[in-house]
């Protein structure tokens, strides 16, 4: 497995876990990493996530620290969907 994904799986985790994250956020996070370990096309999976991720983004009541967690989890599955 790459580093990005790697480093996308690690940050998934994070937010899965972290009870701050409101639970829509979570329940999201973790259909996203079992659709990347599924296997298939990884770069169109990447970019489906990207998709989902920044709608969730767009939340206004999304804490700060998530919406930069986001962020960094959409800068590093931007890097998958070149490989």
């Amino acid at each position: 497995m790459s580093d990005a994904m790697n480093e996308v799986l690690e940050t998934l985790d994070r937010i899965i876990h972290d009870d701050s994250v409101p639970r829509n956020v979570r329940k999201t996070a973790g259909e996203i990493k079992e659709d990347l370990l599924a296997g298939g096309d990884i770069s169109l999976k990447a970019a489906s996530a990207i998709s989902i991720l920044e709608d969730l983004s767009a939340d206004p009541n999304l804490p700060m620290h998530v919406r930069t967690m986001i962020w960094n989890l959409v800068s590093n599955l931007e890097r998958l969907t070149v490989q």
